[in-house]
C-alpha cells in the first residue's frame, strides 16, 4: 500500500512540475510584444547566421550574414525573402508557411495549453505543434522559459533548425522595418 501512495505522490508531483513549466512559458509568452535575437539556422547541414526581430502578431525582420546578404521580412500577411546582392525577391503568402504559426503568439499559447511537453536533457522544454500542413517543434529554456528555437520543414521539405541566442524582450522597434514596399 505504501508503494501505491509513493507512486501516486510521485506522479502527482511530476504532473504539477510539468504544469508549472507550461504555466510559466504561457505567462512569459503573454508578456512579450517583441523579440530581438541572433540566430544560427541549419538547413540540410548548411549553417547561416544573422539577426532577427519578431513583433507579435506575425511580423518578422531577419538579416542573414551570408554572401547574398539575404533578408526575410513579414508584414503580418506576406513574407518576402530578398537577396540584396542581386535584388532577387521571393514573395509568399505568410499563411502558406510554417513561420505563420511561430509568429502567432495566440496560436502558440492556445496549443501549448493543450499539449504535452517533453523535457530534453533537463535544459529544454519542447512542444510539438501539428496541423494538416506542418509539424513544428518549438523549444524553451527550462530555467528562464525563454524561446530558444524551433524546427520546421520549409516549402521544399528541407529540415530547418533555428537556434536563438542573445535574446532581448520588448525592445523599442522601428515598425518601418516590416513595411514590404520598402524592399521592392
Amino acid at each position: 500500500m505504501k508503494i501505491f501512495f509513493f507512486i501516486f505522490y510521485f506522479l502527482l508531483v511530476c504532473t504539477s512540475l510539468s504544469a508549472s513549466d507550461k504555466k510559466y512559458i504561457i505567462n512569459k509568452l503573454n508578456s512579450i510584444d517583441n523579440l530581438s535575437f541572433n540566430f544560427i539556422q541549419s538547413i540540410n547541414k548548411k549553417k547561416e547566421i544573422g539577426k532577427c526581430l519578431i513583433s507579435f502578431p506575425k511580423k518578422i525582420y531577419c538579416e542573414y550574414n551570408n554572401v547574398n546578404k539575404k533578408i526575410l521580412v513579414s508584414d503580418g500577411k506576406n513574407l518576402i525573402i530578398k537577396n540584396r546582392l542581386n535584388d532577387q525577391i521571393y514573395f509568399y503568402p505568410l499563411k502558406s508557411t510554417p513561420l505563420s504559426k511561430i509568429l502567432n503568439k495566440e496560436y502558440l499559447i492556445n496549443n501549448i495549453k493543450n499539449l504535452e511537453e517533453r523535457i530534453i536533457d533537463e535544459k529544454f522544454v519542447n512542444f510539438t505543434l501539428e496541423d494538416e500542413k506542418n509539424i513544428i517543434n518549438i523549444f524553451f529554456d527550462k530555467k528562464t522559459f525563454n524561446l530558444v528555437g524551433w524546427q520546421i520543414e520549409d516549402s521544399y521539405r528541407n529540415l530547418v533548425i533555428t537556434h536563438i541566442t542573445n535574446l532581448s524582450i520588448n525592445e523599442k522597434l522601428n515598425k518601418d522595418l516590416f513595411n514590404l514596399s520598402k524592399y521592392n
